[in-house]
């Protein structure tokens, strides 16, 4: 068997994949371990025993297989399982359901765009889930990576099942040996993968759906409603149930922005509904088979865009997503457009030389407005100085106005200036000396005084200190 054999460039964990000369349509998957002879082989006759029925599907005359399940066991010249013999699958025709999910992706590959072979390839992969659980069989580490869609017609192959939670006669049960995060269903947090089964996939199989559904969204991510806390993994918001898109708003994270799930018709949601949240019966790969199958046959068409489709009357989801997408590119393209400043000032134009610039002129603004500062300085005490010449003539109209008054208009007179101050210091420098701001009011104030004191002929030969 060795001499009809060569090393293809594919395998897994448990084996490698040949390519075998005498059987064109088939290869050949030699285990690693030869330790697990025994064990191997009683897992491989359960799947012979027991094969999943998948309808075929023919495409220009040549099937397209759908699942590489055993057709026959491989033994050394000892008589010991090395492997097993299944049908081969083109590849090349085919890409992980992963890459379905992104439209960067599929416009790289050149992937069909329209949503409704997105919602096909949803059915396709419950049918083929619905066939192994009808068997009593369950994939466990079902994710999108683990899943190929044929690229022409969006039939799902699947691979390494030998991998699978495998049933055998009498009820024996041959486990899974792996399960992925992101995946696993709350309640089988603390499971081995022997321990998984049905319910496990019932979880993986909604997430599936809902990431192929709604643009590759993952049903428990979204916006966390708080950044102060500890951010949680995809895991971690599965365990506590954090699904965002159900009736109910979930407490720690809102609906990813661009979700359609609300444009989604009520059965659909309702599946959801029952598969993400605590207490509910998740519904089984049949269930989400039939309604699938009903969905595709009532989409209705865009009028927009020929890629998209309807659900409901609500309007076309897919479009609104779109719409929401351009929206937040203008912000950041608004954004980008926009000086951003430091301190006032443009960071563009926080270089070296513009800030060498900047201080130059600075400084001689800063000299000009001093100048400017000190002759308004010199003229307010020149003023005050001789603030009773110019009022000597009105002597006998502010004795008769009396001290009462003469005092109020002080108060005025002092408060005005307090303003005036105020309002100039902060466009002169000089004037941001506190010091000399009191000091121009404290000379204001005594020069009045003595003008009051000197007009109304009090006591104390104090007009002489006016001189």
């Amino acid at each position: 068997m060795g001499s009809e054999m060569c090393i293809r460039d594919r395998g897994g964990a448990a084996g490698k994949i040949y390519l075998d000369a005498s059987h064109p349509n088939s290869v050949a998957k030699i285990f690693h371990n030869r330790g697990k002879s025994a064990t191997n082989r009683k897992k491989l006759e359960a799947m012979l025993l027991n094969r999943p029925n998948f309808p075929k599907t023919v495409k220009d005359g040549v099937e397209c297989v759908q699942i590489a399940w055993p057709d026959a066991i491989l033994e050394d010249e000892n008589g010991f399982c090395v492997g097993y013999l299944m049908p081969m699958i083109n590849m090349d025709e085919a890409v992980s359901l992963d890459h379905l999910m992104q439209k960067a992706i599929r416009t790289k590959l050149g992937l069909p765009e329209k949503y409704a072979y997105r919602v096909f390839a949803a059915y396709n992969v419950t049918s083929m889930v619905a066939a192994m659980h009808k068997c009593g069989h369950y994939i466990v580490d079902l994710k999108p990576s683990n899943v190929s869609v044929y690229k022409d017609t969006m039939m799902v192959a699947m691979v390494d099942c030998d991998g699978f939670s495998i049933k055998g006669e009498n009820d024996n049960r041959y486990p899974a040996e792996f399960v992925s995060e992101e995946y696993i269903y709350p309640e089988g947090m603390d499971l081995g993968c022997d321990e998984m089964g049905e319910e496990q996939d019932k979880f993986a199989l909604a997430v599936m759906i809902f990431k192929l559904l709604n643009n590759g969204i993952h049903p428990f991510s979204g916006v966390p409603r708080k950044n102060d806390g500890e951010m949680l993994t995809i895991q971690n918001r599965i365990e506590e149930y954090h699904y965002a898109y159900g009736l109910w708003p979930d407490s720690y994270q809102a609906p990813h922005p661009y979700s359609i799930h609300e444009y989604f018709d009520k059965k659909t949601l309702e599946l959801f509904e029952r598969a993400f949240v605590k207490g509910l019966e998740r519904p089984s790969a049949k269930e989400w088979q039939e309604h699938l199958w009903t969905l595709m046959h009532n989409l209705k068409p865009c009028k927009k865009n020929p890629n998209h489709v309807y659900f409901t009357s609500k309007g076309c989801g897919l479009c609104a997503a779109e719409e929401r997408f351009r929206g937040t590119l203008k912000d950041i393209k608004k954004q980008a457009e926009t000086p951003q400043m430091v301190r006032g000032m443009e960071i563009s134009t926080l270089s070296v030389e513009h800030l060498e610039k900047d201080k130059a002129e600075k400084q001689h603004q800063n000299h000009r407005l001093n100048r400017i500062a000190a002759a308004g300085i010199a003229a307010y005490l020149l003023f005050f100085a001789f603030l009773y010449p110019m009022l000597r003539p009105l002597a006998a109209d502010i004795r008769q106005a009396g001290l009462g008054l003469q005092a109020i208009i002080t108060t005025f007179v002092m408060l005005g200036i307090n303003s005036g101050l105020h309002l100039l210091l902060p466009k002169f420098p000089l004037l941001q000396n506190k010091a000399i701001t009191q000091m121009l009011q404290v000379y204001a104030f005594i020069c009045i005084i003595i003008v009051l004191v000197s007009l109304n002929h009090l006591p104390g030969g104090l007009f002489d200190l006016t001189l």
